[in-house]
């Protein structure tokens, strides 16, 4: 059965189904949504965007040259921390969706979580300088699961009223490359700027400084989200939802689109940690191992970074304009081979080369790494209204709650295996007490290069092969809005087509 709703009817003022949620109040606010509503929910991914990045970049060697824990042990602190992360995620996600405020059903969570960013900041990055190895474990494993537990209850409250600041497909999509802009503009400062704060101090003060200075700078951008960022789609008057069970946690895979979802956002943060974790590592001791060796640093990374980055901002209008020509999904598929032949090309750049070639590559990854890293978010919205299409119950929060387990379980998995592959080829960690490590042996360069070149091409192309069956398209979308209203059998019609 094929329905051809008229888009005007999906908004009008009497609908009471908007983005997925089964509205009570007789007065919803449809409609465009504002620039300032988008820009407040926007700038909360400040600390999204520029928090993780600095984890990824900068965590591995803090945690190996500047705390001095083994390869193997750092990756085993991220893996457990993660985990952690990856159990709360699923009961905070439905503990959002019952939650009910006057002040705002996410963003009263993720306003009493803003300051507790400078403190979990801190800790993650204080260099614990105890001459007892498990002393330094036992100390990083607690900071760090710390932050993980504030980012969570920030994140998927976050993440949820994605969902619930309008029920538009295309603006969904600008909203999601408004906060991508920040988050993007964020991770450029977020990788430039505290290097040179750490730089800037005697020893490891530096990082000290750094964390306090960026966690007071996160938390003003996520407060900023909790004051302003008004729902456009309220949630229902009365709490909805059944006791946290196996089942309740269950449900939302039952959805297609979503299952979908998961997987091409697996493959993107996945490869997004990866790369990420051993960017500098590529620089410093393969590309730049010459000079790293006698001592001298360089700028060769930092650069390279903020070009990747900064076209990243400057592939967006592109990446806009071709969904509205074409899908998301097509994004998805156009950035990913970008993505893909430009590491690659990796293997062509010989060590030492001139800079001029790593500054190319790290644009062309940039391009081609802000299709797959936008669709995810400009799609969550879109399957959390398939969600209650098909399971008949609002669910943004738990929707939220899975995503971002699986978003800890990738950067997760991604920077252990790189950091174990690493530490098994040979790399050396910083000894408390020895001389500053200025190389690593050439099996542990070959291994950096090889994992760098070929993650894109492994994780991307499975992402590839689940984007070209993703069928929730814009017109798609505009039949499940309004078989909310329908009968089971519209419902069922458009569920077949999905």
């Amino acid at each position: 059965m094929r329905l051809d709703i008229p888009p005007a009817l999906l908004y009008n003022k009497s609908n009471k189904h908007k983005g997925g949620v089964i509205l009570e109040n007789e007065n919803p606010q449809p409609g465009r949504l504002s620039f300032g509503r988008m820009a407040a929910f926007a700038i909360g991914d400040i600390f999204g965007g520029g928090s993780f990045n600095i984890i990824n970049f900068l965590y591995p060697g803090f945690l190996a040259l500047a705390v001095g824990l083994p390869a193997h042990l750092a990756g085993v602190v991220i893996l457990i921390a993660r985990i952690f992360d990856a159990v709360i995620d699923p009961a905070l996600g439905l503990l959002s969706d019952w939650t009910r405020a006057r002040f705002g059903t996410r963003r009263g969570v993720i306003l009493i979580s803003a300051p507790l960013v400078v403190l979990s900041m801190f800790l993650m990055f204080y260099p614990y300088s105890s001459p007892n190895l498990w002393v330094r474990f036992w100390s990083i494993l607690a900071s760090y699961i710390f932050f993980y537990a504030v980012s969570s209850f920030i994140m998927i409250p976050y993440y949820s009223l994605a969902s619930e600041m309008t029920a538009d497909y295309t603006d969904r999509a600008r909203m999601t490359t408004v906060r991508l802009g920040c988050s993007i503009f964020s991770s450029i400062v977020c990788v430039a700027v505290p290097g040179m704060i750490i730089d800037g101090f005697e020893g490891n003060k530096g990082y000290i400084v750094m964390s306090l200075a960026f966690g007071t700078a996160f938390m003003l951008c996520v407060g900023a989200t909790g004051l302003f960022a008004r729902e456009g789609v309220p949630p229902p008057k009365e709490k909805k939802g059944e006791p946290f069970s196996l089942k309740s946690f269950v449900r939302p895979f039952q959805v297609k689109p979503f299952r979908q979802y998961l997987y091409i956002y697996l493959c993107c943060q996945m490869t997004m940690a990866i790369m990420s974790g051993l960017f500098f590592f590529y620089v410093d001791f393969y590309f730049c191992r010459d000079l790293t060796a006698v001592g001298e640093s360089n700028i060769v990374g930092m650069l390279g970074a903020a070009l990747m980055f900064g076209m990243q901002i400057v592939a967006l209008p592109f990446y806009m304009a071709l969904i509205k020509k074409t899908s998301k999904a097509m994004v998805y598929i156009v950035g990913s081979l970008i993505w893909i032949i430009g590491a690659l090309l990796l293997f062509l750049i010989p060590a030492n080369a001139s800079p001029v070639w790593v500054y190319l590559l790290a644009a062309a990854l940039g391009f081609g790494i802000s299709g797959p890293g936008l669709i995810p978010h400009a799609i969550f919205g879109d399957v959390v209204d398939v969600g209650a299409l098909q399971l008949g119950t609002a669910s943004a929060g738990a929707f939220s709650g899975i995503a971002n387990l699986i978003n800890t379980i990738a950067a997760a998995a991604g920077l252990a295996v790189v950091m174990a592959g690493i530490g098994l080829a040979g790399f050396q960690e910083q000894v408390i007490g020895a001389p500053t490590v200025v190389s690593q042996p050439e099996s542990a360069q070959k291994a950096i290069l090889a994992i760098m070149a070929l993650a894109p091409l492994v994780f991307m192309s499975a992402g590839i092969f689940v984007c070209a069956r993703y069928k929730l398209n814009k017109d798609n979308h505009a039949r499940v809005l309004a078989a909310l209203e329908g009968s089971d059998e519209e419902k069922a019609a458009v569920l077949a087509m999905l």
